[in-house]
C-alpha cells in the first residue's frame, strides 16, 4: 500500500506546530537545573539563602525554557502582589505623562509596578479602574488630578494605600496629598505681566480653582480688581480657544491672558492667531505646568514650573511608606512652583 500523500502530512505536521506549546512550570525548571522545586521557589523569590552555583543554574534553566513565575500564585503566599494602580485624569496632558515618568522611576526602585487607568474626567470611568485595580489586589493606589469622592473611591481609599495628587482638598484618614502651591504659581504669572505694565489680564479657569483664587488675589493686591476678567474652561485646546475667543472679542479685551494650564494656553495661541493678534506684541500669554509643549522654540510659552518629576518621586516614596506603615496620618507635601519666562510675555 502506498503511504498518505506528502501535502496532507506536511499540513498535519503544520497544525501539530501551530498548537500552543503549554507553558513551562517551576517542576520543568527543577527538572532542567537539577535541584528541588524549593530550591528553585527559594531563588525566584531572591533568598540569600542559596549557593550562588545553583542560583545561577536554576536561572539559566529559567531563562532556557522561558519560564516566568506565576504572579497569582506568588501574591497569595506573599499577601502582596507588588502592584501599584495609579488613576489619571486625563493622559492628553502632558503634565500627567511626564508626572507618571517620575513616580514610575521610583516605585520600580521599590520593587513596584505600575498599571495605569485613564478617567477621562469621567467619574464612571474612574470607578471602572478603580474596581478593576482593587480586583487586581493593587498594593496601593495614586490618584492623579481626581478627588476622591464618589463612594467607590471613598471606600477603596479606606483600606489601600492611597497617595492623592494636585488635589489639595481631599480629606480622607490616611490619604496622603502631593500638590504644588498653586495660588503662588498664580501669583507668579500674575506679578510678572503687573511688571510688564500690564491692567487688563484675564484668567481662563479650569478645574483648578486654587490657580483662579491666587489670580484673584494678586489681581486685588495689585489694585487691578475692576480689570478682573474670568473665562471657564474645559482642560483641552479646544476649551482655550473658545475661551479666548469670547475674552479677546470683548471691548476693551485684555492684554494678557493667564491660562490654568499650558494645553489651554496652545488654546489661546491659536484664538489668537485667528484673530490676527501678534503674541506678545498685541497679547502676553501665561501658562502653567511648564510641560515640553511650552518649551517647544516655535511655542515659546511662559510657564508655572510645576516640578513633575519630582512630584512623582514624592508620591512614589509617600506610598511607599504608607504601603509599609498604613497606620499613619495624613501627610502633605507642598511643592514650590517657579515662573519660566520665555517669549510668548512682553511689554503691554
Amino acid at each position: 500500500m502506498s503511504g498518505p500523500p506528502v501535502n496532507t502530512s506536511i499540513a498535519e505536521l503544520r497544525e501539530v506546530d501551530a498548537l500552543p506549546r503549554p507553558r513551562p512550570t517551576i517542576r520543568n525548571v527543577a527538572e532542567r537545573a537539577g535541584v528541588s522545586k524549593s530550591l528553585v521557589s527559594l531563588v525566584l523569590r531572591g533568598s540569600p539563602h542559596v549557593s550562588e552555583h545553583r542560583r545561577q543554574a536554576v536561572l539559566q534553566a529559567a531563562r532556557e525554557l522561558g519560564y516566568r513565575p506565576n504572579a497569582v500564585a506568588r501574591s497569595l503566599v506573599e499577601g502582596r502582589t507588588h502592584l501599584v494602580g495609579a488613576l489619571v485624569a486625563d493622559l492628553h496632558n502632558p503634565f500627567y505623562a511626564e508626572f507618571l515618568d517620575g513616580l514610575q522611576e521610583s516605585l520600580h526602585g521599590d520593587g513596584l509596578r505600575m498599571l495605569i487607568g485613564n478617567s477621562q474626567w469621567d467619574p464612571a470611568f474612574e470607578d471602572e479602574a478603580v474596581e478593576a485595580f482593587l480586583e487586581l489586589r493593587v498594593d496601593g493606589l495614586v490618584l492623579l488630578g481626581i478627588a476622591p469622592t464618589s463612594e467607590t473611591l471613598v471606600e477603596a481609599t479606606s483600606y489601600t494605600p492611597t497617595v492623592v495628587v494636585g488635589e489639595r482638598d481631599t480629606r480622607l484618614d490616611g490619604v496622603d496629598i502631593v500638590v504644588d502651591d498653586d495660588q503662588l504659581g498664580a501669583r507668579m504669572a500674575i506679578d510678572h505681566l503687573v511688571e510688564l505694565g500690564h491692567k487688563r489680564i484675564a484668567h481662563i479657569e479650569s478645574r483648578r480653582a486654587s490657580r483662579c483664587e491666587g489670580y484673584l488675589v494678586a489681581m486685588r493686591r495689585h489694585a487691578l480688581a475692576p480689570y478682573i476678567m474670568v473665562e471657564a474652561a474645559e482642560s483641552d485646546e479646544d476649551g482655550g480657544r473658545a475661551a479666548a475667543t469670547a475674552l479677546l472679542t470683548r471691548d476693551p479685551r485684555p492684554t494678557a491672558i493667564f491660562a490654568a494650564n499650558d494645553v489651554v494656553a496652545l488654546g489661546v495661541l491659536s484664538a489668537a492667531s485667528e484673530l490676527g493678534l501678534r503674541v506678545p506684541e498685541d497679547l502676553s500669554v501665561v501658562g502653567y505646568d511648564n510641560t515640553h509643549l511650552s518649551a517647544s522654540h516655535h511655542i515659546s510659552l511662559t510657564s508655572v514650573d510645576q516640578p513633575r518629576r519630582a512630584m512623582g518621586r514624592s508620591a512614589a516614596a509617600l506610598l511607599s511608606d504608607r504601603i509599609g506603615d498604613p497606620g499613619k496620618a495624613a501627610r502633605l507635601r507642598e511643592i514650590r512652583p517657579e515662573l519660566v519666562v520665555r517669549r510668548s510675555t512682553g511689554p503691554a
